[in-house]
């Protein structure tokens, strides 16, 4: 099984990265695959709603977001890990997000789904919302802790001494290799559960 995790920080050793760090651990001891993929301090431009992507089958800026759209595809659960700058993801995970969720056509059914928020002090809950979204749109269900997933920590290194952030982040893990575990097993079972398909209305009509 594996699992890729996007990290939304700008910086290389950032708290964001502690978190991420402290469930790859998690991930290893359950036998799961994990490649972690830093965007933030990629020159990412958001979604213009465009539509190529239908055509294409990729998004028309050809840059890390096509990247991580093949990984994801091959991943079984994906963790979106982001640093809260004004009460919500910092701008480049949002743009990385939004063209991930809409070039990527192949069903995301079942894949596993996890945010992580870090901030200095307040905002975590809100980003929390805010990346659940993602997941839900797409048939993914969300991994939940024991607490909502956050972090806090401002200056370099400052997440570690959050003992009980930490722990929110082993318990995380823990409760999404579980999930992954139970999917792939309930797959092998009874398959994919049936899809309609979909229906779009528009509210003026």
């Amino acid at each position: 099984m594996k699992v890729l995790m996007i990290n939304g920080s700008p910086r290389k050793e950032s708290n964001t990265g502690l978190a991420l760090a402290e469930m790859e651990k998690i991930f290893q001891q359950e036998g799961i695959e994990v490649e972690t993929v830093q965007v933030g301090d990629q020159d990412v431009r958001g979604c213009v709603a465009c539509y190529s992507c239908g055509q294409r089958k990729a998004c028309v800026f050809d840059d890390v977001v096509n990247e991580l759209a093949v990984k994801f595809q091959q991943a079984d659960g994906l963790v979106v890990g982001t640093p809260v700058y004004y009460a919500s993801a910092n701008a480049t995970t949002v743009a990385v997000l939004d063209r991930l969720f809409c070039s990527t056509k192949f069903d995301k059914t079942m894949k596993v789904g996890a945010a992580v928020a870090v901030a200095r002090r307040g905002g975590i809950t809100a980003t929390f919302d805010q990346l659940n979204k993602y997941f839900t749109f797409s048939g993914m269900p969300v991994a939940s802790g024991q607490y909502w997933n956050g972090v806090h920590g401002r200056l370099t290194g400052e997440a570690a001494q959050d003992d009980e952030g930490m722990q929110q982040m082993r318990t995380l893990a823990r409760n999404m290799a579980f999930l992954m575990k139970s999917i792939q097993l309930g797959k092998r079972e009874f398959g994919l559960p049936e899809r309609e398909p979909a229906v779009q209305t528009n509210m003026i009509r």
